[in-house]
């Protein structure tokens, strides 16, 4: 009896490692401001630049992804204040709307106040965050922060005092970074690696699962893996930068050719950006390639009918070939159809965003600095 009572408790337990954040699939702020009829003054005064928050200038950029929808929710402070937070495995600091913040994005978004919490603590430093569209400008403070059924104390987060217009569209209230501490705004320790220093994980890795379905099934795992949400085995890819999660990518092709990357190139795979993003040149011959037409504001729009004729594209990641099909590169709107490869300027630098984590369940580990890529399902 008390053998099976040790079982009993260590599969309790291993149960128990698994802290899962349902993320929920919501409107884009290019839906949003379409439905206003404002999305086309929008894009000409803020041009779309997701390369910005990967260029090193010593403050941590992020971009206005105009197309991030996967959001969950994380509370603040004693008694908790809920927020919903894009993770965001392309950036490493947390931080959410505050009171003291009176630009229009914090109007429609949730606030947090630190009077309301009796563990909060003020920061010395201010924060400045650069947005592809602007900036979020705040400060630095400390306070438990729920994640998950985990919570993380002392965790240091910025509390926005002026955020970037284009925020007002954005479906979740902050961010939650998930890259290295060695991006980090002002140095702060992010909320995944505090967990494993607190021992609040069972093992230092989380996993990221975009489910195709447009409602329900995405979740990021804190310190596990499901295997029930792919096939096949785990392909583990060294890091070749451990700032973001960023890794060497040997070549694009469809139906054989080398139609980008020849030679080899630098891929960053990033929750935060929802698209596969390339040199504007690269992408331009990947959509003519798949058969889409440019218009003017950059979209690649495709024929709807012709989906099922679309050639697959190979991603070779250090020696392992990742395919997405056509079902996963197109995205059907009521304006219509477009691939999901976006132009990022001249940048010789490829981000392997959500288009792509939908077909691949992906494994962050920061902890032995490798990344794992398997079949969704």
């Amino acid at each position: 009896m008390m053998k099976w009572l040790v079982v009993l408790s260590a599969l309790v337990a291993f149960s128990e490692c698994f802290h899962r954040i349902p993320l929920i699939k919501g409107k884009t702020a290019r839906q949003a401001l379409k439905e206003k009829g404002l999305w086309e003054k929008y894009r000409k005064m803020y041009p779309y630049n997701p390369l910005a928050k990967f260029i090193q200038t010593g403050t941590e950029s992020m971009t206005n992804d105009a197309d991030l929808s996967y959001y969950g929710v994380i509370s603040i402070g004693t008694p908790p204040q809920s927020f919903t937070v894009i993770f965001d495995s392309g950036s490493s600091n947390l931080w959410v709307p505050s009171v003291y913040c009176t630009s229009e994005a914090c109007q429609n978004h949730k606030k947090f106040n630190p009077q309301l919490s009796s563990t909060f603590k003020w920061g010395g430093e201010s924060l400045s965050i650069q947005y592809g569209t602007g900036s979020m400008t705040g400060y630095l403070g400390s306070d438990t922060v729920e994640v998950g059924g985990i919570s993380v104390a002392s965790q240091v987060f910025g509390l926005s005092e002026t955020e970037a217009t284009f925020m007002a569209s954005m479906a979740a209230d902050g961010i939650l970074g998930l890259a290295f501490q060695s991006i980090a705004s002002d140095d702060v320790v992010p909320v995944f690696i505090n967990m494993i220093k607190q021992g609040l994980v069972a093992h230092p890795y989380f996993s990221v699962y975009l489910s195709g379905d447009s409602e329900a099934g995405s979740e990021v795992i804190f310190g596990g893996i499901d295997s029930t949400h792919y096939t096949g085995e785990i392909t583990w890819i060294p890091l070749s930068s451990a700032t973001y999660y960023q890794i060497n990518m040997d070549s694009v092709t469809i139906n054989g050719q080398t139609v980008a990357c020849s030679g080899g190139c630098q891929a960053i795979i990033d929750t935060g950006t929802s698209l596969i993003v390339g040199p504007s040149t690269e992408i331009d011959n990947i959509n003519s390639w798949v058969g889409a037409t440019t218009n003017e504001y950059g979209d690649a729009i495709v024929n709807c009918q012709n989906i099922q004729n679309m050639p697959e594209v190979t991603f070779t990641l250090n020696g392992h070939a990742f395919t997405v099909p056509a079902s996963a590169y197109v995205s059907q709107s009521s304006s219509g159809c477009s691939t999901g490869f976006g132009q990022g300027g001249t940048q010789q630098l490829w981000i392997l965003g959500d288009v792509f984590i939908r077909e691949y369940y992906t494994v962050f580990n920061p902890h032995t600095k490798y990344v794992g890529l398997a079949k969704s399902v």
